[in-house]
């Protein structure tokens, strides 16, 4: 069996205290759930942007996996962060219909596929699974069987792994393709403190546990972790907003619309994170603030939404 591509708690009293903590933890870093008014799985269409950029690395390390382990009985897939919403079998399909094309041009019988869906425990599995039926149908006339589970799974020697991150475009750790759309969420948290609506004590002590490395950062950590030869590395730009198609200019022109996009997009992804430090009482009127601020800063200068993207092999 082969492995390929990945998308990344009672002995005593006080290891029950530790447990809670980590599971309360993963809930606050979870994506908004379908039953959010702004769901992940409802405003994640600029990750699927991203997704559809990946797809190319995708294929070509299928197809050197596949020229190297033809006729094979079974192929285990491992999707490690894979959300919710229309995203999360996305990658999956792209892999089969890969997978069975090869097969077909090789006269050779299609593996058994099974994929195990993995993230962290709050995750909206529910979505996810009541996807499956959808999942089965779409794939129409792609044939050979194919489990889907949502269980963890480990990597074998000589797996391979398809690793997807928020980075920035150049070593200055404070460039504002890394920095500036937090910096926007400050600003907004101010206003609300200017209006009473928030206390500064509260804005002081609150850390977003985010960092956007450079390539020149992940390869020097896979180098150092020593468990992975590296293939390939290519890095993307997308602007903020999904919609802004335009990439020769260095403004919006309809600052409200983007504003709104990609404040959607931003608080899919951390309204549980910000509702646990401030309370969910002051979310709509944070996130009308950053809106405001991300239109008012992309009507004068687009910063781009980095990503890099990276295809390994496990030793």
């Amino acid at each position: 069996m082969h492995f390929i591509f990945a998308r990344l708690y009672k002995m005593s009293r006080l290891h029950d205290i530790h447990q809670a903590k980590a599971m309360a933890s993963a809930n606050v870093f979870c994506m908004n759930p379908r039953d959010k008014d702004i769901s992940y799985a409802d405003h994640s269409t600029l990750q699927r942007n991203i997704l559809l950029k990946t797809m190319p690395i995708l294929k070509d390390t299928i197809k050197d996996m596949l020229s190297k382990i033809l006729p094979v009985t079974c192929i285990k897939v491992a999707d490690l962060g894979c959300a919710s919403g229309p995203n999360a079998f996305f990658p999956t399909y792209e892999i089969m219909d890969t997978i069975i094309r090869i097969c077909q041009q090789s006269h050779c019988e299609s593996p058994e596929l099974q994929v195990f869906l993995n993230d962290l425990p709050y995750n909206d599995f529910n979505t996810v699974f009541r996807s499956v039926p959808d999942f089965k149908k779409d794939k129409g006339d792609l044939r050979g069987p194919c489990f889907i589970a949502g269980v963890p799974e480990e990597m074998i020697d000589g797996g391979r792994m398809l690793l997807s991150l928020t980075g920035r475009s150049i070593i200055d750790p404070t460039s504002n393709d890394c920095c500036f759309l937090w910096d926007l969420l400050t600003k907004s948290l101010i206003d609300l403190v200017d209006k009473g609506l928030v206390q500064e004590s509260d804005v002081d002590s609150f850390n977003i546990p985010f960092y956007t490395p450079c390539k020149e950062e992940v390869m020097e950590i896979i180098e150092k972790e020593g468990s992975f030869n590296l293939h390939k590395m290519k890095v993307f730009e997308d602007n903020w907003d999904f919609e802004d198609n335009d990439h020769d200019t260095n403004f919006v022109f309809d600052k409200n619309k983007s504003g709104q996009n990609f404040a959607k997009t931003i608080r899919a992804g951390a309204e549980p994170m910000l509702a646990s430090h401030f309370g969910e009482i002051i979310i709509d009127d944070l996130f009308t603030r950053y809106a405001y601020h991300v239109g008012e800063y992309l009507s004068r200068e687009k910063t781009k939404y980095i990503t890099i993207v990276v295809s390994m092999t496990m030793k």
